[in-house]
């Protein structure tokens, strides 16, 4: 390990602090309270403070020397041929220093994370509403903004493709063509049937991740004509690699850091934000910066997967699932991005976490000109919870049997199979969670006064009646799997280092709001004693760790920084056990202190060090997957997690403005590491869902988004948000886990919407088949009763 990466600084970036006091290594706190530092404690965020006074410094805050401003132009048409671009208007506007096409990529003009299709600059057509066509590097933000909108191009604009279902009779919108993936599922006996009968229609709306924080970047060219990259990015690595294989670099002479991300819920930044900064800059010889306007973000980032499903239930008579059929289309936009992933998530769980003898899925996902898709929270395992928990109300109906009863009845458990050929090895409690929130009580019902006019659906000043007001109880089941999918390669590297008593982790995995730093902090506290733990800033001169998605971090990252410091205890203990004739195990460190089973020994961690410095670095590598195969079977998964959801909703049935009370959570978490960090990540994940559930609609009109702004764009606020309960959190170990634990925050996304419109169904007798609920699909003409 280099002397650079071991003494990780910089001017810009904070490092991760532990927080003062408290013992070290998990133990009690006082009177038999939970513990004060290590795992299972609720330690809190070390940069908690620098956030809310304003002084933790994002992307937008970055500054230099000689400072140029960025812009880019971007399409005004979903689908478009590009007839001629002329720059020579604002290459002539007075502070004006580059100007860059596709003409000026020196390397590889298309980039993708995972499939390489995407252009850094439109060249010959424009595929989607906002596609970058050339950008602008200026000595004011003005300047290049005008400058950019001085760009003339000359398009022949073409009848876009945006409905999804006749991308596949369209001519092709790429050289790849319009269809990036089908996944036909075969499970069981085509023949076999139930005798009773549902089937169902559902369309998934296209929610945008809506990062609050700007995307920005800065881009600073190096002497030896590489250069290096500011910005939020959540995979430095992949970013990195893109990047110089689109500026014709060797990967070593381009540098990603990671500057503070302001929360992520998919990828944070599209590499195609990164790629125009670093050519401006390498062009220049001047950093460049950029910060995307509200608007650019929501033409440039890639948005939740818009799908249509259309399903066939079969039951016998006493609710038991025979077989499930269904349809499962997504809608990717122009590029491939993360939709084959997508796709296998969604088809291999379009049944749900229920028993299913038989089942056959076909998925697909198809290019249109409507914005690009990718990945966002639960990406696929959202839309199909959504119908197939609509399917199992329908079931509950037309049976008679209570919704909660009927899915007890086909509640997948481990040891069972998933449609996928899967065996369940890892905890599945999913009766258990279901049962916690039926049985929780309800809430009670808001009294018919003039001071709780508040709690209507409308809130005060509304138009709505209270006599109009009907209360719906429903329920959600969801599942996602954790980690990387279908044969991905998930393996994360960290360092440990100890001196004087502070330790030190350098591992690049991106903080981005799950509490990675915060975690890594806890298992050196548990595992070394050591109470002060930083964790340095994350750039690619580190070792990689991979995207900050599907629990990874707290599962890879953590299992690295794990085995990194129980390598450094080992160091530490070794000379005392030899001295006292024993093994390492049976001396343990608790409170700072090194102690042996039988109490001849007796000292302190700083004693042992003795002014030494240990380190040691590890990896963490998962069971490796498979892909799914040409009939949809296969060991995809490494680990599944699972979660119940109760929704209480009121419904205006005149209106059909919704309420919701109250959001009863159950989930399978597997261990609970930090208490606070959990219930936060848990809550935020209702909130989300409930966003995609009732106003996160990201609306296109002939593949033109409108209103991309925060003001046609309606994110639930603290007003919206309903009481949250966290009625039960199962803590079954996963034995392949490290510590056992699994990721908190995708599963209520994925869940609480298909909660909601469960909930909805039952207050007013409407299918609400459509996320998010438009007011009209809640209205009841008569009312009922």
């Amino acid at each position: 390990m280099s002397g650079d990466a071991a003494n990780a600084t910089s001017t810009t970036l904070p490092r991760i602090d532990a927080a003062a006091g408290g013992p070290a290594g998990g133990g009690p706190g006082p009177d038999g309270e939970p513990p004060l530092t290590g795992l299972g404690a609720s330690l809190p965020a070390a940069d908690t403070r620098a956030k809310s006074e304003g002084t933790f410094p994002y992307a937008a805050d970055l500054w230099a020397e000689g400072l140029l401003w960025a812009s880019v132009l971007r399409s005004p048409h979903p689908h478009a041929r590009i007839l001629s671009i002329d720059t020579s208007a604002a290459a002539a506007m007075p502070g004006v220093r580059a100007v860059v096409t596709h003409e000026d990529v020196p390397g590889d003009s298309n980039y993708g994370r995972r499939v390489v299709d995407r252009p850094v600059f439109a060249a010959d057509l424009v595929r989607h509403h906002g596609e970058p066509i050339a950008a602008v590097a200026a000595d004011h933000p003005d300047t290049a903004r005008l400058a950019a909108a001085a760009i003339a191009v000359e398009y022949e604009v073409l009848e876009p493709v945006t409905d999804p279902e006749k991308a596949f009779a369209a001519e092709p919108l790429h050289p790849d063509g319009n269809l990036i993936r089908h996944i036909p599922l075969r499970y069981g006996d085509p023949e076999a049937t139930g005798e009773v009968v549902v089937e169902g229609l559902y369309r998934i709306g296209r929610q945008d991740p809506a990062p609050i924080g700007a995307e920005a970047g800065l881009a600073v060219p190096r002497p030896d004509g590489g250069v290096e990259i500011y910005t939020a990015s959540t995979d430095p690595h992949t970013d990195r690699d893109l990047a110089a294989a689109c500026f014709g670099l060797e990967p070593d002479r381009v540098k990603v850091v990671v500057t503070g991300v302001p929360g992520a819920t998919g990828d944070r930044e599209d590499p195609g934000f990164q790629i125009p900064l670093g050519l401006l800059a390498l062009r220049t010889g001047c950093p460049v910066k950029l910060a995307a306007t509200r608007e650019e973000s929501f033409l440039g980032h890639a948005h939740r997967h818009p799908t249509l499903l259309r399903y066939r239930h079969h039951a016998d008579a006493d609710g038991r699932l025979v077989k499930v059929e269904a349809q499962i289309l997504l809608d990717a936009g122009a590029y491939a991005d993360a939709s084959s992933e997508s796709l296998a998530a969604a088809v291999a769980f379009a049944c749900g976490p229920y028993v299913v003898p038989h089942a056959f899925i076909e998925g697909w996902a198809v290019r249109t000109n409507n914005p690009p898709s990718g990945h966002v929270r639960g990406e696929g395992a959202m839309q199909v919870c959504a119908a197939y928990e609509g399917q199992m109300d329908k079931l509950a109906a037309k049976l008679g049997i209570d919704p909660a009863e009927l899915r007890l009845r086909n509640a997948l458990s481990t040891g069972d199979i998933l449609p996928t050929g899967q065996t369940v090895t890892c905890p599945a409690p999913v009766a258990e969670l279901l049962q916690a929130v039926r049985d929780h009580p309800l809430p009670a019902l808001p009294k018919d006064s003039p001071e709780d006019d508040w709690l209507l659906p409308g809130g005060p000043e509304g138009a709505g009646e209270p006599g109009a007001i009907r209360r719906g109880v429903g329920y959600g089941v969801g599942m996602v799997h954790m980690l990387g999918a279908e044969g991905t390669d998930e393996v994360s590297t960290a360092t440990v280092r100890v001196h004087d008593g502070v330790a030190t982790v350098i591992c690049a995995a991106v903080e981005t709001g799950q509490g990675f730093s915060t975690l890594a902090r806890q298992i050196v506290q548990e595992i070394l004693g050591v109470d002060e733990v930083h964790v340095a800033p994350v750039d690619t001169d580190q070792p990689p760790a991979g995207p900050a998605t599907h629990g990874r971090h707290t599962w890879v990252s953590g299992g690295a920084v794990e085995r990194a410091a129980k390598m450094v205890r080992t160091q530490l203990l070794q000379p005392l056990a030899h001295k006292f004739g024993m093994s390492t195990e049976l001396l343990q460190i608790a409170d700072g202190k090194i102690t042996s089973y039988d109490g001849v020994l007796s000292t302190t961690v700083m004693e042992a060090m003795d002014g030494k410095e240990l380190w040691a670095t590890a990896q963490c590598r998962p069971h490796p997957t498979e892909p799914l195969d040409e009939s949809g079977q296969g060991d995809a998964f490494v680990g599944l997690a699972f979660c119940a959801v109760r929704a209480v909703v009121d419904v205006d049935i005149e209106l059909g403005s919704v309420r919701v009370v109250e959001m009863a959570v159950a989930q399978d978490v597997g261990r609970v590491l930090n208490p606070a960090q959990l219930t936060t990540r848990i809550e935020a994940g209702i909130t989300q869902g409930i966003g995609a559930a009732l106003t996160e609609n990201l609306r296109t009109a002939r593949g033109l988004i409108r209103h991309p702004d925060l003001t046609g764009y309606a994110l639930p606020t603290s007003l919206d948000a309903p009481d949250i309960r966290i009625v039960k959190l199962v803590e079954e170990r996963d034995v392949v886990a490290p510590f056992g634990a699994k990721p908190a925050s995708a599963v209520p996304v994925v869940t609480a919407p298909a909660a909601v419109a469960s909930a909805v169904r039952s207050a007013t007798g409407r299918p609400v088949n459509r996320l998010p609920i438009r007011p009209q699909a809640a209205v009841v003409t008569a009312p009922k009763g």
